[in-house]
């Protein structure tokens, strides 16, 4: 299986062709330097996921084009072999499980966050929603000027087209799973 890095960077190369976008054009487009993109679609970077999104925003197509892997008939995913993208200095790890590929319009995330972990989000696509559920540890979230505190055993949904943020405010690891829905 292609490491994350790599997968990332043939669907960024063959998205920014496939709208004839130049990477100059890409980089006014997203924010991130000529450079960067260069070296991300060589594969030689490690892109952040607030770099990922300003890509994904420039092009204007969901996240998870970024992230799709190869197409097959079924899919068991193992999140031990899938490469997190990481935040917060590798203290928010997000594991890209079910990409939004096949014009499904939604897809599925497992998220660790470190105690004192912190990730701010960059706006997703007009109308996008996430329903997240915390399977372990406490999280806050700031959406849409709300604030909001997450347990275990408690599923939250918001709108996400706004830059939102999320915190373990608890004691141990936050584990949880997110649904982005994507109009």
């Amino acid at each position: 299986m292609d490491s994350m890095n790599t997968i990332v960077a043939k669907n960024i190369k063959r998205l920014r062709e496939e709208k004839k976008l130049s990477m100059e054009e890409l980089a006014k487009l997203s924010g991130v330097s000529k450079s960067m993109l260069a070296q991300i679609e060589r594969g030689d970077g490690n892109p952040t996921l607030s770099t990922l999104w300003k890509i994904s925003n420039g092009m204007k197509v969901p996240f998870d084009a970024l992230t799709v892997r190869p197409k097959s008939p079924y899919e068991i995913v193992k999140t031990s072999e899938v490469q997190p993208l990481l935040e917060d200095d590798g203290k928010v790890k997000n594991y890209s499980l079910f990409p939004d590929n096949e014009n499904r319009r939604f897809a599925v995330y497992y998220l660790e966050l470190d105690e004192g972990s912190y990730w701010e989000s960059e706006p997703h696509l007009k109308g996008t929603t996430e329903f997240i559920t915390v399977f372990s540890g406490k999280i806050e979230i700031h959406a849409d000027s709300q604030r909001f505190m997450v347990e275990k055993g408690e599923s939250i949904r918001f709108r996400a087209d706004t830059v939102h943020s999320y915190k373990n405010t608890g004691n141990e690891t936050a584990i949880l799973h997110m649904i982005l829905f994507n109009p």
